[in-house]
């Protein structure tokens, strides 16, 4: 196995990592303006991925300057293509990032209202793009030779040539909505896992609500992907496992074996995001003009020499940081519930975070 492969595999594993740790994030922030009914619910929701979701969205990043180094052509095409879809991405992103500290830092009703609402819309933006985003990925875009000119002469670099609505075709948004019905499921069963209570308990409803509804969409998205993939025999028995894997989460916080659904409906976004990748290797970028001029492992790649410095930096900082989150989850690894959390927030204090409470 050459170095190019091994770093598509890779940065495959970082999505991986990031839909399911950042997709639970990303869900309870839709879930905010339904199961928060009043304010003391809201903080207690928030709570429960306060001390882990900056640690999540590391992921994020770390998959970005990944495809970056390893494959420049590749992140070069997506960011300019994709420019506007992963601008608002990264808005939203910002934008929820800030509520979580600001939110708190008031005593005013409309203040943390506002920021309610801003963590709700910084939840779906990101849930929903980034599903889009991998359809287009996926399905195919308008990728073809543009004649640039160089200080030695001219060369055909390929290129996006399509506009900001040929990204919104029926596959890549029936795969957004896809994303965003099973990360708010994922949330959902997230805050089952990690609250008491009346909390506990509409959680554990909307896990199984949303989630039926989750699952027709995830089967009819992931079987349309089988048409770009070129990988079925594989890959098609990857989307029916995750299937299964998807009714048994709900099977399981119905029964209420709360660790196992989120076990369970981990594995079917890995299994979800893996078959993507899988379905489309060796190319990371379709061409939906013509398959001459796709984007490859191979033609998007960097130098062997860059490809070998970055797998020693991986093979060094990996455990590093694996072993931190690890234990970031383990120290906030207890429930809470709606009497650990004080009554009124601390004016000028950014209390939506429950250290203290959650080791008690």
């Amino acid at each position: 196995m050459d170095l190019v492969t091994i770093w598509f595999i890779l940065i495959a594993v970082l999505w991986v990592g990031y839909f399911i740790l950042d997709g639970f994030d990303q869900g309870v922030g839709v879930l905010l303006p339904f199961l928060g009914r009043d304010d003391l619910r809201r903080r207690v929701m928030i709570n429960t991925i306060g001390p882990v979701w900056d640690g999540n969205e590391v992921w994020l990043l770390v998959a970005g300057g990944a495809t970056f180094a390893a494959f420049p052509l590749w992140y070069a095409t997506m960011f300019s293509g994709y420019y506007l879809a992963l601008f608002a991405i990264l808005i939203a992103l910002i934008v929820r990032g800030v509520a979580f500290e600001y939110r708190g830092k008031r005593d005013s009703v409309r203040w943390r209202a506002n920021w309610d609402r801003a963590i709700f819309v910084g939840s779906v933006l990101p849930a929903l793009l980034f599903g889009v985003a991998f359809g287009n990925v996926v399905g195919g875009s308008p990728i073809s030779p543009i004649e640039t000119t160089l200080p030695t002469g001219t060369a055909n670099d390929l290129n996006y040539t399509g506009s900001f609505f040929d990204l919104l075709n029926p596959f890549a948004l029936l795969l957004g909505v896809m994303t965003l019905l099973v990360f708010t499921t994922h949330g959902a069963i997230f805050l089952a896992l990690k609250t008491r209570g009346e909390m506990h308990e509409a959680a554990r409803g909307a896990a199984i609500k949303v989630g039926l509804a989750a699952a027709v969409v995830a089967v009819a998205a992931l079987l349309w992907a089988q048409a770009f993939s070129g990988r079925v025999a594989v890959t098609l028995p990857m989307v029916l496992v995750a299937a299964v894997a998807f009714l048994g989460a709900l099977m399981m916080i119905w029964r209420r074996r709360d660790g196992w659904a989120f076990i369970l409906s981990s594995v079917t976004i890995a299994l979800a995001v893996a078959s993507l990748f899988v379905g489309m290797f060796p190319n990371v970028m379709v061409s939906s003009i013509d398959a001459a001029y796709n984007l490859t492992v191979y033609n998007a790649s960097s130098q062997e020499y860059t490809l070998t410095i970055m797998t020693w930096v991986a093979v060094i900082m990996t455990p590093i940081v694996l072993i931190y989150q690890g234990w970031t989850y383990w120290v906030f690894r207890k429930r809470i519930s709606t009497s650990m959390i004080p009554p009124q927030p601390v004016a000028g204090r950014a209390d939506d975070r429950y250290a203290d409470s959650a080791r008690n």
